[in-house]
C-alpha cells in the first residue's frame, strides 16, 4: 500500500506540536482542547513516547485512552501526527531483553531510565517495533483524526554507535556486502599500515576504543554501517504502517544539530521532510544557525514544502546556559522557518511537563499559565499563520548552493589532522554567514548531483571526494559555472586514503592549482593577505595556510606573512566556460565580505543592499511570489517592494517599513525565472 497523500489535510500553514496528555489527568484534556481551538492549533503530534502505555507488557495492547484520545481531537477539529513509540521501550522490554542494551565504545553498557534507542542490531528490538507499529496501524489507519505518521524519535539522539556483539555480527554482514571479500576489505582500509591486515571475517570487530588512533577508514565504514542500520529500523516501522495506512509517513530529522545520520538518504525514504531545531543559546546570531538548518531541511526534501517538527517557545533545558526568547523572537524564528519552505510549524510541547528531564523546557502552554507572556504569544502566532494559507506549496528558488556532505563531515571528523583549529561545521558556517548577511538565498548540496542550476556553487569543506564527484565539480566549472573551493578540500577518497597525485588532485582541472604542502598556523596567529591588485586591500586571516602550485590559475591574493609569505592565498581559474576560485587560508564571514564582491561578479549573483540584520526570502508560487521579511534589528527598516502585506492585510506601494524585531509577508507579481530547482 502506497501513500496517496502528498500533504496530510490540514490548512494553509499548519500549526501545532507534541501533545503528551497522558501526563495529565482526564479533565486537563477538555481544557487543552479548548485552548488549542483558542490559539489556533490545528495538528498535534501524539504517542511519541507513550510505548509504555500503549503495549502494557510484551504483546499486551491497552488502546482505551488513545481512542479516547484521538476522538476527542477529531471532535474538536484537530488532527494527529501519530508517532510510533519505538525511540523510547519500555521497563519491561530491558528486563526481557537486556541483550539489546546499547553498548558504547568504550564498552559501558547503557542503562534503562533515560531516552534513546535500543541496540538497532537487536532482533528482538526489531521485532518488538514492527510489532507495536503494525498494531497502532492496523488499529488506527482509518481513525479521521490521524492524518499523518510519525515514526520514532530524532534518530541518532542521543546514541546512535553501537558496539554490542550483536551490532558486531550485523557490522560484519555489512562489510561483506560493501567490500565483497577480505581481500578488497583490506585493500579500501589500507590494513598494511600498522600490521592490521585480516584473514578471516571473525577477526574483524568494531572501532571499539583502543590503545592507539583506530583505522580512519575503518572509523568511515563504521558510520555508514550505524546510519544504514538506524535507517532499515525506520524502514521496518515505515513499511509495517504501510500495509494498513495511507498517510504520509515521516520522521523527524535534526539538521546541523546531529551528524550522526546521513539526511540525504533518509529524505529518500519519507514522504515529508520533517525537521526539529533548537536555537544554540551560547550563538548570538542563532537565527542563522536556524536559517542553515531551515535550508537543509528544504534540500534534502528537493525543495519542498516541510515540517518544522518541532522548536521551542522560549528556552530549553539541556544546554549549558538556557537562555529565554525575547519579545517576539518565538514569531520570528516561526516565520523565519515559513520563509525558507516550511508549511507546518510544531513545537515541543503543548503543555509544560511538571516532572521528568525536560520540565524546565519551555512550552505552548508554559508552568506560568494561560495569563503569560508566551501564552499571548502563542495564540498571536497562530492567527498570524492563519492569513498566510496561500504560502501553502510555494517553493523556494536559489542560485546558490553550498556543499554539504555528511560522509566527507563523518571523516574529516576523525582524530589526527593536521590542524584541531580545521572544523567543517565552522567554514560551512562563516561561508554560509556570508551569503545570509549578502541577503543571498542558498540550497545545500551534494557535490555528486545535478548542479546545472546554480549560478555559484560553494565547497567550505569538501575533505573527501570520490573521483566521479569531483569531476561532476569540474564538469559545473566547464558549462559555465562558477566554483568556489575552501582550503583542506579533495584531499581524499571514499576510502579516507589521500589522492594518487597529492593533495587536491582530483580538482586541479578545476581550479588550476595543486596544494604541495599544508602550512597550519599556531594557535591565536594570524596572516595578511593582500588581496588583487591594490595593496592597501588587506584581509586577516588564521589557523592555515597552503604552498600553493599553480597549474594555469591567477593569483588574486598573496600572503605577506607567516610560512607561505609570497605565495599564493588566493586564485582564479578560468576554465571552459567557467570559473574555478580557490582560497587556500581561514577568513571569516567579514574577511569574506570583500572576496565575495568578486566571486559574485562572476558567478552573475547580486546581493541586496539591505541593512545587515534584515533577513529577506522569497518563495514562489503559481501566481505570485511570497517576500518574507524579518527584521532582527533593534531599529525599523525599509523593504522596496510592492504588493499585499499579507499579516497585516494592507497594500504597499514602492516601500514598506517593517517595525524593529518585526516580520512582514508581502504578495508581489513573479520575478525573474532562475534558480537551483
Amino acid at each position: 500500500m502506497t501513500s496517496t497523500n502528498a500533504w496530510p489535510p490540514v490548512r494553509g500553514i499548519a500549526y501545532g506540536g507534541d501533545y503528551t496528555p497522558e501526563q495529565w489527568p482526564r479533565e486537563t484534556w477538555d481544557e487543552d482542547v479548548a485552548l488549542m481551538r483558542e490559539a489556533g492549533v490545528d495538528l498535534v503530534s501524539v504517542g511519541i513516547f507513550a510505548w509504555a502505555l500503549i503495549e502494557t507488557s510484551e504483546g499486551v495492547f491497552d488502546f482505551a485512552w488513545l481512542d479516547e484520545l484521538l476522538d476527542l481531537l477529531h471532535e474538536n477539529g484537530i488532527s494527529v501526527d501519530l508517532g510510533t513509540p519505538t525511540a523510547s521501550p519500555p521497563a519491561w522490554f530491558f528486563a526481557a531483553h537486556p541483550e539489546a542494551r546499547v553498548v558504547r565504545r568504550d564498552g559501558a553498557v547503557m542503562g534503562f531510565g533515560a531516552r534513546g534507542m535500543a541496540s538497532h542490531s537487536s532482533a528482538a528490538y526489531r521485532e518488538a517495533i514492527v510489532r507495536i507499529a503494525t498494531a497502532l496501524a492496523e488499529r488506527y489507519a482509518q481513525h479521521p483524526a490521524v492524518v499523518l505518521w510519525h515514526v520514532h524519535n530524532e534518530y541518532g539522539v542521543p546514541v546512535g554507535e553501537d558496539y554490542s556483539e550483536q551490532s558486531v555480527q550485523a557490522w560484519r554482514e555489512w562489510l561483506r556486502d560493501r567490500h565483497g571479500s577480505l581481500d578488497e576489505l583490506n585493500r579500501a582500509w589500507g590494513t598494511t599500515f600498522w600490521g592490521q591486515r585480516y584473514g578471516e571475517w571473525a577477526e574483524v570487530g568494531a572501532p571499539a576504543a583502543a590503545p592507539s588512533v583506530v583505522n580512519p577508514a575503518q572509523r568511515l565504514d563504521f558510520a555508514r554501517f550505524t546510519d544504514h542500520k538506524l535507517r532499515e529500523c525506520f524502514i521496518l516501522e515505515r513499511d509495517a504502517i504501510r500495509r494498513y495506512a495511507t498517510q504520509p509517513i515521516t520522521t523527524n530529522f535534526m539538521a546541523n544539530q546531529s551528524w550522526t545520520t546521513d539526511l540525504w538518504a533518509w529524505a529518500r525514504e519519507v514522504d515529508i521532510v520533517s525537521d526539529d531545531h533548537y536555537l544554540w543559546a551560547a550563538d548570538p546570531d542563532g537565527e542563522i544557525g536556524l536559517a542553515i538548518a531551515a535550508d537543509l531541511s528544504r534540500s534534502v526534501g528537493g525543495g519542498k514544502p516541510w515540517i518544522l517538527m518541532e522548536h521551542s517557545t522560549s528556552a530549553v533545558n539541556w544546554q549549558p546556559r538556557n537562555i529565554a526568547k525575547r519579545p517576539g523572537e518565538m514569531a520570528r524564528n516561526s516565520l523565519s522557518h515559513v520563509a525558507r519552505g516550511a508549511d507546518a510549524i510544531l513545537f515541543f510541547q503543548w503543555r509544560a511537563s511538571r516532572s521528568g528531564a525536560e520540565k524546565f523546557h519551555s512550552a505552548m502552554i508554559p508552568h506560568a499559565g494561560t495569563g503569560s507572556r508566551v501564552w499571548r504569544e502563542v495564540v498571536d502566532l497562530g492567527a498570524a499563520l492563519g492569513t498566510l494559507d496561500e504560502l501553502r506549496g510555494s517553493r523556494v528558488v536559489a542560485d546558490v548552493a553550498i556543499l554539504w556532505d555528511f560522509e566527507s563531515f563523518w571523516a574529516q571528523d576523525l582524530e589526527w589532522r593536521p590542524s584541531v583549529d580545521v572544523s567543517h561545521a565552522e567554514r560551512v558556517r562563516a561561508f554560509y554567514e556570508r551569503l545570509w548577511r549578502d541577503g543571498v538565498t542558498v540550497d545545500f548540496a551534494l557535490p555528486g548531483q545535478d548542479l546545472s542550476g546554480y549560478r555559484l556553487v560553494i565547497a567550505p569543506a569538501q575533505y573527501l571526494v570520490s573521483a566521479p564527484d569531483a569531476a561532476n565539480l569540474t564538469s559545473f566549472v566547464e558549462r559555465g559555472g562558477t566554483l568556489l573551493v575552501s582550503f583542506f578540500s579533495g584531499i581524499v577518497d571514499e576510502n579516507d586514503a589521500v589522492h594518487a597525485g597529492g593533495f587536491g588532485a582530483p580538482l586541479r582541472d578545476a581550479l588550476g592549482v595543486r596544494v604541495e604542502e599544508f602550512l597550519p598556523l599556531r594557535e591565536g596567529s594570524t596572516c595578511t593577505i593582500a588581496l588583487g591588485d591594490d595593496a592597501s586591500t588587506r584581509l586577516t586571516a588564521d589557523a592555515w595556510q597552503e604552498d600553493l602550485i599553480l597549474e594555469g590559475a591567477q593569483v588574486i591574493g598573496t600572503y605577506l606573512d607567516g610560512p607561505g609569505a609570497g605565495k599564493a592565498a588566493i586564485t582564479r581559474h578560468a576554465r571552459g566556460a567557467g570559473i574555478g576560485w580557490y582560497v587556500s587560508t581561514r577568513l571569516d564571514a567579514d574577511g569574506l565580505a570583500k572576496l565575495m564582491r568578486r566571486v559574485y561578479a562572476d558567478a552573475g549573483v547580486s546581493p541586496s543592499d539591505l541593512p545587515e540584520g534584515v533577513e529577506v526570502v522569497t518563495r514562489r508560487g503559481a501566481d505570485a511570489d511570497y517576500v518574507v521579511a524579518v527584521n532582527h534589528r533593534e531599529d525599523a527598516v525599509e523593504l522596496p517592494v510592492t504588493g499585499v502585506e499579507l499579516l497585516a492585510g494592507r497594500e504597499v506601494a514602492g516601500s514598506l517599513t517593517i517595525a524593529a524585531g518585526d516580520v512582514a509577508v508581502v504578495r508581489t507579481t513573479h520575478t525573474r525565472e532562475g534558480g537551483g530547482r
